[in-house]
């Protein structure tokens, strides 16, 4: 008996031996295949798939430090300092867009390509540097949410602080074991959350908007503002979230593109890239909506209102004037904030460490480590809000130390290709870079004296 497999239903060649009506056997055969043929999927790159990571990114720009800022440049100066919110938002979606472009078109997060190309003890250095920025970005966010629970349940600051870790190793635990995608939801609940917390005071306590309007022109009134003007910027664009932003967008699309359809080669990259920049666009609008908010909330509500120089005397005066149900909301959307934004914290120092130093702990166990230094200064007393500043004075060294490399980089032609910068976009970001080292050496200075 012969048990070879039989022609395939597309082998035309060997019908003709199979029956002598070979055409109409050929029809038939054809007819029935195509109707059990299986049906072709949906696109590959539908736009919806390939969102997500300039969401986990924009937590960092919503976290507790931006709350302090924002507050206070509303309470002190009203609506004046609208157009530094503005100018921040539209530098943070370049910058992100910069680096979620360095890592579709290289396959290889911002450290990575560091530590490749820096030698030993330059990579070392850069990597200490990253990792203490890294360190005072998760004390703010820690020390954030721990106030949050205090306001919420009168929790003392250091359970609060403990509390706020276990659960953002639970965070870490199911990016771990459910994947990357799954991490990307759970943030963006989180980062609805922070939304309806700190946008909802508007609808009770709306602003003048002829001011906001005037808010616009860029102006400032004396060094006072020009402080709380870099100490916001200082909190809106931070160096971890450009680091972190390369490897999420890799991860993310990891598998996106088939082995003929590397981004490099040209379609591959098209599609993400214009992925890329609505996913950041939408992203950044959603976290300038809330700074601009906390701003807005603020003038209305706490103009010349006292003890708001602190997150604490803040919501006691958002409660006193608009009611504890906004209070409540308020202090839950500054809970999100601490939650979400440790987490992305921790995953942006992993990733930090893989890149520059070529070695990956478990999450769980840095953030363990990570935690310690967090609930030391909580524990031994420190006043939250004093050392959420001295955070963000640290961070101000951080920030060009990540966005000179990687505006040179997005600028080469040598790693980039095809896809390097054009001119305006290298010449905005060079006009970015330099704004921000100035804006942020003033408020080291500022800050000192």
């Amino acid at each position: 008996m012969d048990i070879r497999t039989p022609p395939g239903p597309t082998d035309h060649a060997a019908l003709p031996a199979m029956a002598p009506h070979a055409a109409a056997g050929r029809d038939a055969v054809d007819e029935i295949a195509a109707r059990h043929r299986p049906r072709p999927g949906p696109p590959r790159h539908r736009l919806l798939a390939l969102l997500g990571p300039a969401f986990v990114a924009a937590v960092a720009y919503v976290d507790p430090g931006n709350v302090a800022a924002n507050i206070t440049a509303g309470a002190r100066y009203g609506y004046l300092l609208v157009w530094v919110l503005l100018a921040a938002n539209a530098s943070a979606i370049l910058i992100q867009y910069q680096s979620a472009k360095l890592g579709i078109v290289t396959g290889r997060s911002l450290p990575e390509i560091l530590g490749a190309r820096l030698p030993r003890p330059a990579r070392l250095a850069y990597w200490a540097q990253a990792e203490l920025v890294a360190a005072a970005t998760d004390l703010a966010e820690i020390i954030g949410g721990a106030i949050a629970l205090h306001l919420l349940t009168g929790m003392p600051l250091i359970v609060g602080g403990v509390c706020i870790g276990v659960v953002s190793m639970v965070l870490l635990a199911l990016q771990e074991r459910r994947g990357q995608r799954t991490f990307e939801g759970v943030v963006v609940g989180l980062l609805v959350l922070v939304t309806i917390g700190f946008v909802g005071g508007l609808v009770v306590a709306p602003p003048d908007w002829g001011a906001t309007a005037a808010g616009i022109v860029p102006r400032l009134e004396g060094s006072g503002s020009l402080l709380v003007a870099a100490s916001m910027l200082g909190a809106t664009v931070m160096p971890h979230a450009i680091y972190l932003h390369s490897s999420l967008v890799r991860d993310h699309n990891r598998g996106l593109t088939g082995a003929d359809d590397r981004p490099d080669r040209g379609p591959g990259a098209r599609r993400l890239i214009h992925a890329t920049r609505v996913d950041v666009v939408w992203a950044l609008a959603v976290a300038g909506t809330v700074n601009i908010a906390l701003l807005l909330l603020a003038a209305s509500a706490l103009a010349g209102a006292r003890g708001t120089d602190t997150i604490e005397g803040a919501h006691a005066a958002i409660a006193a004037n608009l009611g504890p149900v906004v209070g409540a909301v308020f202090a839950v959307g500054l809970l999100a904030s601490g939650l979400a934004s440790t987490s992305v914290g921790a995953y942006a120092g992993s990733e930090i460490m893989a890149g520059l130093l070529r070695l990956r702990i478990p999450l769980l166990a840095r953030r363990a480590i990570t935690l310690i230094p967090a609930l030391l200064i909580i524990g031994a007393g420190a006043e939250p809000t004093w050392a959420l500043v001295l955070s963000q004075v640290v961070l101000s060294f951080g920030i060009p130390l990540a966005i000179v490399p990687l505006m040179r980089l997005t600028g080469s032609e040598e790693v980039m290709g095809p896809w390097r910068d054009g001119a305006a976009l290298r010449w905005s970001s060079r006009a970015v870079a330099g704004l921000i080292i100035a804006l942020n050496g003033a408020l080291i200075v500022l800050t000192l004296m």
